[in-house]
């Protein structure tokens, strides 16, 4: 018989040998060591082998390594030239790599990146990810650092707090219609008479004033709501208090929608003075510290004219626009400006004399 014909390189049996080829190629290609990459770790060198140990190697026996690897090899120590002629320069650098081979191998977390690299040399920027992730990654707790930080807010928002709220009743003090009424509340208590009385033996003139006006600021802040902005300071409205109680103020708001809803859009039930003004507030779009700051002769007024009915509250809003552009129209400073604006402002040409 004669025998077969030799079989193309695409022929089955030809076809069958190139995955073993390829597999050995990138077996070749892919050996641990290819992951040793300079600037990781150790560089092209193995961390177990500049310490001298195995990868199988207890934290005991690394520490050991290292101490007595860093006792021969301390520059400090290294006073006469190597052999090679390089001295405590080649002495600082076995150092320096023993130091770094230690504290990749001391920590297990960080060990266990190394032992991965060596293992898995493909996953090429990976490792490079885990390596400067923990090397970049800060090393206080970051839930740490956020409590310190909330912390330190919420303390310089209740002195700022209390410095306005010390600011107003300054200020409350010197307005005429709440210093007379405090003033005769003191006198009827009898409060500006003890004054007195204990000043007539010792304390000078200075000094009966000053306790007097003490007297008359604590009457306004005992006697007078101080709403909006200047309000007296909670403890609760500090910011650490109002992420603390984050969750209870979210089911409370979930539930008065809910009640809103049932009485207000299912039921049809009429609002109250309290609902009217709510509504009121969110068409004017203002702040609940805001809208406490305003008169109550004004709240009045808004209730007097409907203005939780949409329709009232644009005519108002239109009312109120109307009203603003007259006194601009008669204020003399935007008639300066217009003035100024129709002879001389942008876009007109002016010749000046030299």
């Amino acid at each position: 018989m004669a025998a077969p014909p030799p079989r193309a390189p695409g022929s089955a049996g030809g076809r069958s040998r190139w995955p073993l080829l390829l597999w050995a190629l990138l077996g070749l290609c892919l050996r641990p060591a290819e992951a040793l990459v300079e600037g990781l770790y150790c560089g092209k060198l193995v961390c177990y082998d500049v310490l001298g140990v195995g990868r199988d190697a207890s934290k005991a026996e690394i520490a050991r390594a290292y101490r007595q690897l860093a006792l021969r090899y301390h520059p400090d120590r290294q006073r006469e030239p190597d052999p090679d002629g390089r001295g405590a320069e080649s002495a600082q650098e076995k150092f320096l790599l023993i130091a770094t081979a230690y504290e990749t191998l001391k920590d297990e977390e960080t060990r266990k990146d190394y032992d991965y690299m060596l293992d898995h040399p493909e996953e090429y920027y990976s490792h490079y990810y885990h390596y400067y992730s923990r090397r970049l990654a800060p090393k206080v707790d970051v839930r740490i650092v956020i409590l310190v930080t909330v912390c330190a807010i919420s303390v310089f928002q209740f002195f700022s707090w209390w410095s306005s709220y010390n600011e107003a009743i300054n200020y409350l003090a010197t307005v005429p219609k709440y210093r007379i009424q405090a003033t005769e509340i003191a006198r009827q208590q009898g409060l500006l008479n003890r004054a007195k009385e204990k000043g007539k033996s010792r304390r000078s003139k200075e000094e009966i004033r000053k306790e007097e006006e003490e007297i008359i600021k604590d009457i306004i802040k005992n006697k007078i709501d101080i709403k909006g902005g200047y309000q007296k300071p909670q403890i609760y409205d500090i910011l650490l208090f109002q992420i603390i109680l984050a969750p209870f103020y979210l089911c409370k708001y979930i539930a008065w929608y809910f009640w809103w809803i049932y009485c207000f859009n299912i039921k049809r039930q009429e609002y109250g003075e309290e609902e009217k003004l709510y509504i009121i507030r969110k068409y004017m779009k203002m702040s609940q510290s805001q809208f406490d700051t305003l008169e109550d002769h004004q709240k009045e007024s808004f209730l007097e004219r409907q203005l939780w009915i949409r329709e009232n509250y644009e005519l108002y809003k239109q009312e109120q626009e109307e009203e603003l552009k007259k006194k601009m129209a008669m204020d003399p400073r935007w008639k300066r400006y217009r003035r100024w604006m129709r002879n001389e402002g942008p876009g007109r040409l002016t010749f000046i004399d030299d």
